[in-house]
Order: C-alpha cells, then structure tokens, then sequence
C-alpha cells in the first residue's frame, strides 16, 4: 500500500501540524497552540512568515514589537488557559532570536508552555558567514540559538525536513506534560524552512495530548494522613501548582475538613478567597504577619504545588519550630523532596481529594484553640489593611497603598490584576483581597520588569470578556511599553495603570537596608557627588503612552484616581491610567516585611550605613537552618 504524502515545505508542514495539536483534562478539549506571535526578518521571513501566509485559515498570526514581549504575551495566555493551551512565537536570526532568551527563561522558571521557533543560520552553509551570523572558532555547528538551550525544556535544531517529525512530536509531549513542560525551542535554519519534502499525511491528522491527573501512591498517601494526624500546629503552603491544577475547589473542602489554615505563595495567592475562613494570606518575605507566625510555629508544613523559594523560606528562617517537618504534595519528584519533605507525588486537586477522603474518614480536624488563635490573628491584620486603603484626605495625592485600595473598592471576581516585579508584589502580596482562584496573576518566579504589558495582552486574549490590569510602575514601564502599539492595532482592550515613584522604588528600599543608601535607584539628575538626588527628571509617561495610541486618563488625587479607575474598566478600547504617588521617596507605605530575605552585605565597609547593615545581616544569618 502505497503511503499518502503531501509535498510541502519544512515551515508549511509544521504551521500545518501545530493547528491539528489538541489538549485534553477533565473531559474539555483545546487547541495546544491558539495562535503565532511573530516578527519577520531574514531567518523566518520566506520560510515561517510565507508558511503563516499560506495557511491563516488555521493558523492565526499576530504582530509583535519586541521578541521577548511576544513571548510574555503567550505566557499570558498560557497561564490564563491553564497551561492547556499556549502560543508560539517566531523570530529572525541573530538578535530577533536572543531576544527570546529572557521570555523563554521566564516560561520555564514558572513552569509555563510556550513554543519558540527562531530562525537559524543556514544549514547547508552556502555562504559562511551569513549577516547576523555568530562565528565559533572551535565548533561549527552553535549559533546563537544555542543560548536558548539553558533556558528550555527542550531544544532541537532541525537541520533535515525530516528530522522535524520526531522533533515536533517530542516538543508536543513536553508543552503537555504538567512535570516538564515550560519554552521549547525548535531552532530552523532559514534554508531548511523553504525545503519542500513529501509529508505522509499522517504527520498531519489531529492528536489529543492527554494533560495527567496522577493519583498518590498508597504508601506515601498512608504515611501523609498519619504525618497530618499527628501534627498539632499543621499549616498548608499553596503554590502555583494548585493553580495549574485548577485544585482550588479540592483546597477549601480539604481546609473546611481539616480546619488547617492556608498561606500562599506569590504564585498561589487566590487558592483561597481572601475572605475564606482558613486562608491567612501571602507567606514569607512579602507574606502576612498572619502567616509567617503560624509558618515560625508549625510542626508540619503541608507544602501543595510550591518549589519553596527563598521569598517562601525567608531565605531558610522562617520554619523556626524545631521539630517541624515537611510534607510536599507536588506533581514533580524533584519538587516533592525539597526540605528533605515527606514526598507526596500527584496531581494537586487528586492528592486533595485522596487526603480529604482519608482524613474525612478519621473526622479529623485541628484543634478548636488554634482555630481560634489563627482566625484572631487574621482579623488583626485585614484591620491592618484598612488602615493601609484609609483615606483621609481623598483631594491629596494617593500613596501606593491607596492606589492598590481604589482598585479594590472597584474590583469584584471577574477582574483580573497582572504584575511582576517592583514594590508592587509586596504590597499585592500583603494587601490584596483576592476574590477569584484566577484574579491575582504574579510572575515572581523570574521577576520580570516589563512582563505585565504583554502578558495582559495575552490574558486578555484568553479572558476577552473580563478586565484585564496590568500595574506598572514607572521602572517597569520604561523596559517594555512597546506592546501598547499591539493593543491599539489589535483593539484589545487592557487597563494598564501606571504608578509613577520616580525610580526602582523597591530596589531604592533594599538598597537602603542593605547599606547601599539608595545608590542608584531614582528617576533623578544626577548631583555633583555622583548620586542621582537632583529634581526628577520631566518624564511624562501618559503622554508617551498616549503617543503609542493609548486613551490616557491622568489623575492627580484620590478623588480624580477613582473616577479614572471606574471609566477605565468600562472602556472597552485600551485604556491607560496614570498616576503620582505620594511617597515618591520610599517604597510603598504599606507594612514593612514580616519576614527575613538574604541579600548579601559587604563583609568590609568604611561607610557607617554597609557597617550597621552587616551587623544586622549576621544576626539574620546566624538562624538560617537546614531542614534535614
């Protein structure tokens, strides 16, 4: 029997294969790649970009302005999806391609599927070197796509049209696997991409990639209910995994059985509502008051989908009971022993359900006076919070907590609030009221300034009918706001609003602390003795945003931040808020760190600031432990 064969070209067949390419969980079936994000140059532009052309019925295509935006832009959509569904992003050679490096880091770091397609030098090297060719004296055979290698999942380089049947297929298996996934890099020679080979048809027929829900081990699942048995002060650390699981429905039952409270990491802030009765708030160095003292007494730490961080561990300080043990439910094995953890090894919303079960079955349940002791302590700080939203004065400029109240007053389950990096993740952290498992979307994995723009893009994408912020500050703003001109062309509809401090206002706050006396980190003119503490520099961003074709709403009190805030979410073109902070000299106003973060000092100083910090910083150290 003869085989049936379709005579295409390397970038033609692939663009053909990823619209077949579905997910499959829970009984719901999706497309694995929704669309291609894409910048064309010499090294895509015949082959990828040609291939895109032929084939826009199946495969949509947007235009990006920066490679690496493009690749937050997909990360977005992922981790909107639920990791079920992911974009891909094509690039030129040379700088086009090193341009993804960072984006790529960051979907890998976070554990996030997307699908990097950069065009390489030439395969068959005609002509050597080619333009924006790196030459390696001692090998032939690297470019700089190599870079991509470190920061992904998995890297090919396709230098055959037939190589790409196998390649293609293993990037497929590792974008759906909920242990591996994260960037995949398929680099394409610029030759190989414009080669017609005889396909069999079969490449092409549609394939369902099953996303597992694996169940525990019965041994491991028996010693977990007895470690929780007998624990007195147990304490559950949510992570990003609860999200990615969508466990957050099998994380309350199992906390209204059990009564044990829940702290969440930045990447699992919303596993509870704020208002559930066991949720505690954010833990470790941008965690709670709330938390990071029930985290300092607990004699078992039920970790849930987290790769325990050194935010999460207060850089090995906070688990201060000295009998305190780990349990870690965790989909990857290499997640699940950390802390030298009693290992649970599953799906988080199956290993839920599996421990309720167990657990309901004993009618377990944690003592009523720590139940009390908990609940008292949250009451406590939500007081702490009002006091952060309080406005006095609502004609005065708003500090930064202020800014993050009027969001809240407006704010109900369907908005959804995107930041990465900066003084804002703290303050989030500490002070939001999160109404939805998926309104508070942190990357903090990588920290990322310059992720949030792009990514509302792509959450908006996957969300069309729900507002989408992203909250920048003026630093954040300054490194990626390239992606606005993407949201005017594509008529998406994103809020973003800006928060001017004049400066790294975070960085500004640790480099206060750690003896740095703020060296560095101000939106300043620089003064005669090398600092930069001149006037801030007239930089207008709302006018920059409203020349990329954004509609900019300035607001210079309280009162004006809240009308601009309520005509923003209505507005259903892109939309821009701007506003001045009060405490444009420090980070935020909000309440300073509950808990300890390692950032080295200088060992030797002669500046009295460095001196003071590192006698601070010994004593910090001196209870770092290591859990064995």
């Amino acid at each position: 029997m003869t085989e049936q064969t379709t005579r295409l070209t390397v970038a033609q067949a692939l663009v053909r294969f990823l619209a077949a390419q579905y997910t499959e969980r829970d009984g719901v079936r999706q497309r694995l790649i929704g669309a291609t994000w894409g910048i064309f140059g010499h090294g895509n532009v015949a082959g990828i970009g040609q291939a895109l052309l032929e084939h826009t019925a199946a495969m949509p295509y947007h235009q990006g302005r920066n490679e690496q935006a493009m690749v937050h832009a997909a990360v977005g959509y992922a981790r909107q999806s639920g990791r079920l569904s992911t974009q891909a992003v094509t690039t030129s050679i040379g700088p086009g391609a090193t341009n993804l490096v960072t984006g790529a880091a960051l979907a890998t770091i976070n554990h996030l599927p997307v699908l990097l397609l950069p065009g390489d030098v030439f395969a068959a090297r005609p002509a050597d070197p080619v333009l924006q060719q790196l030459e390696v004296p001692y090998a032939g055979d690297v470019s700089v796509n190599d870079c991509l290698r470190p920061v992904s999942r998995y890297f090919d380089r396709i230098t055959r049209p037939e190589a790409l049947i196998p390649s293609a297929l293993s990037a497929m298996r590792v974008l759906t696997d909920p242990v591996e996934t994260g960037a995949v890099t398929l680099a394409l020679p610029q030759d190989v991409q414009a080669e017609a080979y005889d396909w069999p048809e079969e490449f092409f027929a549609e394939r369902l990639w099953t996303v597992r829900r694996p169940g525990t081990d019965p041994t491991e699942l028996a010693e977990a209910v007895r470690a929780i048995r007998a624990a007195k002060r147990p304490l559950v650390v949510a992570g990003g995994g609860v999200h990615h699981s969508r466990a957050e429905e099998a994380l309350a039952e199992f906390a209204e059985t059990t009564g044990i409270p829940v702290a969440s990491t930045q990447a699992g802030k919303g596993s509870l509502r704020h208002d559930h009765p066991q949720d505690v708030g954010g833990i470790g160095h941008t965690g709670t008051a709330t938390a990071d003292e029930l985290a300092r007494t607990a004699d078992l730490v039920i970790g849930v989908g987290t790769r325990y961080t050194d935010f999460t561990t207060a850089s090995g300080t906070l688990f201060a009971n000295p009998d305190v043990r780990f349990l870690n439910l965790n989909i990857a094995p290499f997640d699940g022993h950390k802390l030298a953890g009693q290992p649970l090894i599953a799906d988080a919303r199956t290993g839920l359900e599996e421990l309720t079960g167990r657990l309901g079955m004993h009618g377990h349940r944690v003592a009523p006076s720590y139940a009390t002791e908990y609940t008292e302590d949250k009451e406590r700080w939500e007081q702490r919070v009002d006091a952060c939203y309080e406005v006095d004065e609502p004609d005065t400029r708003p500090t930064q907590p202020q800014v993050l109240g009027a969001l809240d007053e407006l704010a109900d389950e369907s908005d959804i609030l995107i930041n990465a990096a900066g003084s804002l993740p703290g303050d989030l952290h500490k002070l939001w009221r999160t109404r939805s498992p998926d309104q508070y979307h942190l990357e903090y994995g990588y920290s990322c300034m310059g992720y949030e723009i792009p990514a509302a893009i792509g959450v908006k994408m996957a969300a069309p009918d729900r507002p989408v912020w992203a909250l920048v500050g003026d630093g954040t703003y300054l490194m990626m706001p390239t992606e606005l001109v993407t949201a005017v062309q594509e008529g998406i509809a994103i809020k973003v609003l800006i928060i001017q401090n004049h400066g790294y206002a975070s960085i500004g706050g640790l480099s206060e602390s750690v003896g740095g006396e703020r060296f560095g980190t101000a939106y300043r003119y620089p003064s005669e003795d090398g600092s930069y503490s001149g006037p801030p520099l007239p930089v207008d961003l709302a006018a920059n945003a409203a020349s990329l074709g954004m509609r900019v709403l300035r607001a210079k009190t309280v009162r004006d931040l809240r009308q601009a805030l309520a005509e923003a979410r209505a507005a259903d073109t892109p939309t821009c808020v701007y506003v001045e902070t009060q405490t444009a000299d420090t980070v935020s106003g909000a309440p300073p760190a509950q808990a300890w973060w390692d950032v080295p000092v200088a060992e030797t100083a002669t500046r009295p600031s460095a001196v003071k910090a590192r006698e601070l910083y010994e004593r910090h150290v001196s209870t770092r432990r290591r859990h064995l």
